[in-house]
């Protein structure tokens, strides 16, 4: 999976790839050669007293050294960029898919991983790339022209090469066997303190209401002394690994010139020779410790790949359709046919037989008790979930035949969780119509009853919003979300319990005001109020994932138990009688 990301995602950038080569190859070369000029020196100059020769030779020595720096400079710069730009496609890769997700798909790896996924995993992978355009290049080339190089000079201490580069592949294979594992498993753990972490930071309210600081204190400790362990784990082994290398490379320098010297002194040969098959020795094992690093950083890169090629070859479960059907016609017209519903892994379906239609001026509320499919069933309109059975219509086209967009533009939901970005006011606004204009905000704003303290700000729409929205109240957020949904100006509105942070008479201006407003759209309503839902053209009652009755409020309060129940709960029969029978509506309410 490692080598199927690098090729996917670096194919825009062979050009880069192979200037690295060619100036990781010049510097390589250069390299090689220089031990062997100094050889000659020593023994052809520094042996002949031939000043002249030692300085033809010592500049050529520095005219190659300048060149290697300049080759060397050349081929770190295209490997950084070339790895650069490679992170920056895969996170853009792995985000864009993220994002194709639904709700299901995001579901089924959670939020903490795909954001270590997206991130630190991306980084490690990216990393090895850096160090391989680098390293891996070159390595093999002076590992390989080192061992030809030493040989040229003296053949009789081959057999140092060979076990100096035998048991540095031993150590190497044996540490990569035993961190492959632990790899993995850092990454896991990774996961899980952010999940810890995140869950911590949205739920802070929460933990300060309830004083559970100490106890989310434990928690975290806990999910940090794992990593810790697991990470020191790791380090034990890496630490081996220096005193191992710098053992062996201390070993051979003393090898070569015990054994070296005892060739020299018989006469089989020379000191500069000598000197020479040091250095390409000492390159030889340098290049096999930079192939060690190397080979450090891949097996959790390796493992990093594994869980992003999880992601990214992941097929959404509602993705576009292979054969797009458009709406002749954008009236906003929604209908349910029989649809059923179930969560993946839930025993029973959270919707059945679900058949309703809503038209274009009509206002259909959905009520129920906590748990009966209210939010569910709003999901669907959105294609936020496809149905298990049945179709769900939008203007005579089934969701699943439409593309995204078309859907997008003609529904706006306000979420029963109001959710603002970080930014401003106005470009939080905007998510509905990037091109709409100060006027079309401030009249958006109007009819959410969100103007007045809008104003009050002072940069108006310019104001700072926090991420999530937590610098304002939870009133202004549903009140901000829902001018969000008017700026984008559907064709239906979906409004999930939208108003619940919303005092009576700030609620009922603005059911006037929206009423005003969406007199052409459709709009569907899940509320807990009853006296938000009295004006709806039909209330749909729900019970655990069924309609168990339909009809006005008043015929509702006539025929339908449950609903009977719901008003009972909230306000007695006979005081609902007689706010209906004086006229009061769902917009005067």
């Amino acid at each position: 999976m490692l080598v199927t990301l690098i090729r996917r995602y670096s194919a825009r950038y062979w050009p880069w790839i192979v200037a690295v080569v060619v100036f990781q190859l010049a510097t390589t070369i250069a390299t090689l050669y220089l031990p062997s000029i100094n050889a000659h020196i020593i023994d052809q100059g520094v042996a002949k007293g031939d000043t002249d020769y030692i300085w033809r030779q010592g500049g050529l020595m520095l005219g190659i050294a300048f060149v290697q720096v300049l080759t060397a400079i050349a081929a770190v710069y295209f490997g950084s960029k070339t790895a650069m730009a490679f992170g920056r496609d895969l996170r853009q890769g792995v985000f864009r898919k993220v994002t194709s997700f639904s709700a299901q798909d995001l579901q089924r790896f959670g939020a903490p991983t795909l954001i270590t996924r997206g991130t630190n995993d991306v980084q490690q992978i990216q990393m090895v790339m850096l160090m391989g355009l680098n390293f891996m290049v070159s390595a093999p080339i002076m590992c390989v022209g080192g061992i030809i190089m030493a040989l040229n000079e003296d053949a009789g201490l081959s057999w140092l090469v060979w076990v100096s580069v035998g048991v540095l592949f031993a150590v190497v294979g044996l540490l990569v066997y035993l961190l492959m594992p632990l790899f993995r498993t850092m990454q896991a753990k990774i996961d899980s303190i952010n999940g810890v972490l995140r869950e911590q930071i949205i739920g802070i309210r929460v933990v300060r209401a309830f004083v559970r600081e100490r106890f989310e204190e434990d928690r975290f400790a806990d999910a940090n002394k794992a990593l810790t362990d697991i990470s020191l784990k790791v380090g034990q082994i890496f630490v081996l690994m220096f005193p191992i290398i710098m053992l062996l490379l201390q070993a051979a320098t003393a090898a070569v010139l015990y054994f070296g010297g005892h060739r020299v002194d018989s006469g089989d040969m020379q000191i500069g020779s000598l000197t020479a098959f040091m250095q390409y020795l000492l390159q030889i094992l340098m290049a096999v410790m930079m192939g060690t690093f190397m080979a450090m950083m891949i097996p959790r890169a390796s493992v990093c790949a594994d869980r992003i090629g999880e992601v990214l070859g992941v097929e959404p479960s509602m993705g576009e359709p292979t054969a797009s059907v458009v709406p002749e016609k954008a009236e906003g017209v929604v209908e349910f046919r029989n649809v059923s519903f179930a969560y993946p892994g839930a025993e029973a379906p959270v919707l059945s037989g679900i058949s309703f239609t809503a038209r274009p001026g009509q206002t259909v509320a959905i009520i129920g008790s906590t748990g009966s499919g209210k939010t569910t069933l709003l999901n669907l309109v959105p294609r936020l979930y496809d149905a298990g059975q049945g179709e769900v219509l939008l203007d005579g086209v089934p969701l699943s035949q439409m593309p995204r967009h078309e859907i997008t533009s003609r529904v706006a939901m306000v979420p029963q969780r109001p959710y603002l970005f970080s930014g401003t006011v106005g470009y939080n606004l905007r998510f509905g119509k990037e091109a709409a204009s100060d006027a079309e905000l401030w009249d958006a704003l109007e009819v959410a009853q969100g103007a007045e303290f809008v104003r009050a700000k002072e940069k108006g729409l310019d104001s700072s919003i926090s991420q999530g929205g937590t610098n304002v109240s939870g009133g202004q957020r549903q009140r901000l979300c829902i001018a969000r949904a008017l700026v984008a100006q559907p064709k239906v509105y979906l409004f999930d319990d939208s108003f619940s942070a919303l005092d009576v008479t700030t609620e009922a201006r603005l059911r006037r005001a929206l009423k005003a407003r969406t007199r052409e759209a459709t709009m569907i309503v899940v509320a807990q109020r009853v006296s938000s839902i009295m004006g709806a053209d039909q209330i749909l009652v729900l019970d655990d994932g069924k309609i168990v009755d339909r009809g006005t409020h008043e015929e509702l309060l006539e025929t339908s138990p449950t609903y009977q129940e719901i008003v009972q709960s909230q306000i007695s029969v006979e005081e609902v009688r007689s706010v209906a029978g004086a006229g009061t509506t769902g917009e005067q309410a």
